[in-house]
């Protein structure tokens, strides 16, 4: 289903360490700040079947992880089968996927959906780079995480980046699915950006 360009919605998780260093409300204000509504808010312990929808065992996925894990290995020129065990992006993907479940399941976390025009490419840019070693300054994976995909793996954890943003309309739509009860949105909240164009 395709928005209008106006009423875009999408999700953002603030995860594990965001919550436990103590991040949601610098997070959360950055979005308010550019005009976005919050249309949903909530924190929850995370159950592993959860995790698991949300972190598919889709191949496609698994592998395009995994491909993106190894161009980090040749961008720091390290062997991914002595960290790994392997080189086959699949294999990788779900060892990371392991690692993502467990990561998201070890404390709560908060969900949020916003609300506004092309807010997915909006959060997305606020959020930063995947990998926050290679995040711009100003966003917030750059102002406040550093680890890189290879350091993570050294250590058999998933990278801890702070934040989850839906990456198009039709992952949004999946996902916001995923973590919220339709009641539990506001959907009709006036927007910020709203306020000198008459469009309440």
């Amino acid at each position: 289903m395709t928005s209008n360009g106006i009423d875009e919605r999408t999700l953002l998780l603030i995860k594990p360490d965001g919550v436990m260093r103590g991040l949601c409300g610098e997070i959360i204000g950055r979005l308010e700040r550019t005009g976005l509504a919050i249309i949903g808010l909530k924190m929850i312990q995370v159950s592993k079947e959860r995790a698991e929808e949300h972190y598919s065992d889709d191949q496609e996925w698994l592998t395009s992880v995994g491909n993106k894990t190894l161009k980090t290995y040749v961008k720091h020129d390290r062997d991914p089968i002595v960290e790994m065990g392997t080189a086959d992006p699949l294999a990788i993907g779900r060892i990371i996927r392991g690692w993502l479940i467990e990561y998201m399941t070890s404390a709560p976390i908060v969900a949020c959906v916003a609300q506004g025009p092309h807010v997915i490419d909006v959060v997305r840019k606020l959020a930063g780079e995947t990998m926050p070693s290679d995040a711009a300054p100003g966003s917030i994976r750059g102002d406040f995480a550093t680890i890189s995909a290879v350091a993570a793996n050294s250590l058999h954890i998933a990278v801890r980046n702070l934040i989850h943003a839906s990456s198009s309309e039709e992952e949004a739509e999946r996902e916001i699915a995923t973590w919220f009860e339709p009641g539990e949105l506001c959907p009709n909240r006036p927007m910020a950006w709203t306020a000198n164009y008459n469009l309440r």
